[in-house]
């Protein structure tokens, strides 16, 4: 969706402690069936786009949500401006631009992104969405002068090739708004 909607229009998410929500369920059902933004409450898999819960969104895709001009996010009953999201986002997340950077480069090449938590990433990248296809992809968020060490290496290739996924290094360049990806791939002698 490339269009911005007019505040009427958007979906409103407000923050509550550190979750953003969608209490609206048909709004939320609306926003997953989007790009399978956010969770439902309570439904680690949904599998459809028909459930009856709250959507939580990430603060990240709350961000970049708010940039495409889909949602509003309210904190206490006023409305948060774009900066004032990402300044939340940036004191609540490890290296959040940078990671922000990656999720919107990934989402913008029209990949579905999502929390990687579960393979030990920064996030699972999908070529369809959670529940058609599974994640091809695990990415892990570097800076251009983190270390990498042989060991921390093997242990994402093991994690890759158990899960059937391929892992990829994201160097984002905050300077140039531009990120590296570094695509590994095992294979049996």
């Amino acid at each position: 969706m490339t269009h911005t909607l007019n505040d009427q229009e958007k979906i409103v998410a407000d923050l509550v402690q550190d979750n953003i929500i969608v209490w609206d369920v048909k709004k939320g059902r609306e926003l997953y069936k989007l790009g399978y933004y956010g969770k439902p409450l309570g439904i680690p898999k949904p599998k459809s786009f028909e459930f009856d819960a709250p959507l939580i969104l990430d603060v990240i895709e709350a961000v970049y949500l708010v940039e495409k001009g889909i949602i509003s996010v309210k904190k206490n009953n006023s409305l948060m401006k774009l900066d004032e999201l990402i300044e939340y986002g940036k004191k609540n997340y490890e290296r959040f631009e940078e990671k922000y950077l990656v999720y919107k480069d990934l989402r913008d090449r029209g990949f579905v992104v999502t929390p990687g938590i579960k393979f030990g990433s920064d996030f699972a990248v999908y070529k369809h969405g959670p529940g058609i296809d599974h994640a091809p992809f695990i990415v892990q968020v570097k800076l251009e002068d983190d270390e990498l060490s042989a060991a921390e290496l093997i242990r994402a290739g093991r994690l890759a090739t158990t899960v059937r996924k391929r892992f990829v290094i994201a160097v984002p360049n905050l300077m140039d708004k531009k990120v590296t990806y570094l695509a590994f791939e095992w294979w049996k002698a």
